[in-house]
């Protein structure tokens, strides 16, 4: 039985790596290196691919790398890592804590960029012995956190030519040996947006003889919210949250200009993409009522990630024959921004939620400077990336069909 095989090569390959792979995300995790100036990292990568016999080609930038593993006529898929660190202050006592001031591995990156090369040296193992049925592309991302990373990767032809992709992220509120798995969105569209007001000043003793600009951008920062939740489809999560307002420097003087700043998130794509003109036709009515002008700057950031039920059942699949009946837990959808939408808007793919709290463990959020996973976790995202190309390579859902393929 060829899964069978598979878990037993999969055994013998961690028994003798694993160690290794928990070295190489320590070092990584001591050597953060932010979006678009991930050197080292990306020659660490690199060294370690080209030694295990393959022909990495890193980015024009020179940071991240694309990796093709096998060479058959059967299709062709995907894995995706990101390699990029957090502008954070590493504040764990740990022997592996952040060597670089201000930079730390704060959301698992280094777990999914050590996964994929520990998942890439058991697929060059498996091609050299004739067993893969087609051709994996390695994905070593650069600047997810950014975003824009994955960008660069698609104007550099890392997708041309791939039938499908696969991801995954650390979520520490899933333990280790489970993976979260979700069909449709999963992450959230994440834009930017910034409102300036301006208007005729004057004394708060007079406030009918100017445009009372402080009391309109209130007006602005709660009847914008409001009004979108009565004119979108609640379904589609659609949300505008101010994280910045700033209006005034005296308590008795109205201001001629302010300004406030926020995010608009978004699990619908057809309403993310409705969303500026909208925003922007619900900010001159607002601002024309209190005789201000307003001016909406809109910066688009990532769509949401949408996953495709096939893919998701591969996945499911895969992480039940690698993991063990019960490894497949449901996952909330989320809010936060992941830019491997930008993939799955080309191709079908999907994204999955790896655990990496240890059992009746503490709880690390991402995004924090303690964040920190159980490092059992790796051999456990090799087993599922592993197994999850095999099964996409052959396009069945049981792994024992690969014995009747391969006869």
């Amino acid at each position: 039985m060829r899964g069978r095989e598979l878990r037993g090569e999969l055994d013998a390959f961690l028994a003798e790596a694993e160690q290794d792979l928990v070295a190489f995300r320590r070092d990584i995790h001591m050597h953060p290196e932010l979006a678009f100036a991930e050197y080292r990292t990306t020659q660490r990568i690199a060294e370690r691919l080209t030694a295990a016999g393959l022909t990495p080609s890193v980015l024009p930038r020179g940071t991240g790398l694309i990796c093709d593993v096998g060479n058959g006529d059967g299709p062709t898929v995907a894995l995706r890592a990101d390699i990029d660190a957090l502008p954070l202050q590493d504040e764990k006592d740990a022997p592996y804590r952040s060597t670089v001031a201000g930079a730390c591995h704060a959301c698992g990156h280094d777990v999914h960029t050590t996964i994929l090369l520990g998942t890439s040296l058991f697929l060059a193992q498996q091609a050299a012995a004739g067993l893969l049925p087609g051709r994996v592309r390695l994905i070593f991302q650069p600047a997810e956190e950014l975003p824009g990373g994955a960008l660069e990767v698609m104007a550099h032809g890392g997708i041309s030519g791939v039938d499908r992709i696969f991801g995954l992220h650390c979520d520490p509120r899933v333990d280790v040996g489970q993976v979260g798995l979700r069909s449709g969105p999963i992450t959230s569209a994440c834009d930017r947006i910034v409102v300036r007001v301006a208007g005729p000043g004057g004394h708060t003793a007079r406030p009918h003889l100017t445009a009372d600009l402080v009391f309109a951008l209130a007006k602005i920062l709660t009847e914008l919210p409001a009004a979108l939740s009565r004119r979108v489809d609640p379904r589609s999560s659609l949300s505008l949250v101010w994280g910045r307002v700033e209006a005034g420097s005296a308590a008795n003087a109205i201001p001629d200009d302010g300004i406030a700043e926020g995010t608009v998130r978004c699990l619908d794509e057809t309403a993310w993409h409705a969303a500026p003109d909208l925003i922007k036709s619900l900010l001159e009515s607002v601002a024309s009522a209190y005789g201000i002008e307003a001016t909406l700057d809109y910066t688009r950031g990532v769509p949401p990630v949408v996953n495709d039920e096939v893919s998701v059942e591969m996945l499911a699949e895969a992480a039940e024959r690698a993991l063990g009946a019960g490894a497949v837990v449901p996952t909330q959808q989320s809010l936060g921004g992941e830019d491997f939408a930008w993939y799955l808007e080309s191709l079908p793919g999907a994204f999955a939620r790896l655990g990496t709290r240890s059992p009746d463990g503490v709880t690390y959020d991402i995004h924090q400077g303690t964040f920190d996973v159980d490092e059992k976790a790796i051999s456990m995202g090799v087993r599922m990336m592993a197994t999850t190309a095999l099964t996409a390579l052959w396009e069945v859902g049981p792994l024992d069909s690969i014995t009747n393929a391969m006869a």
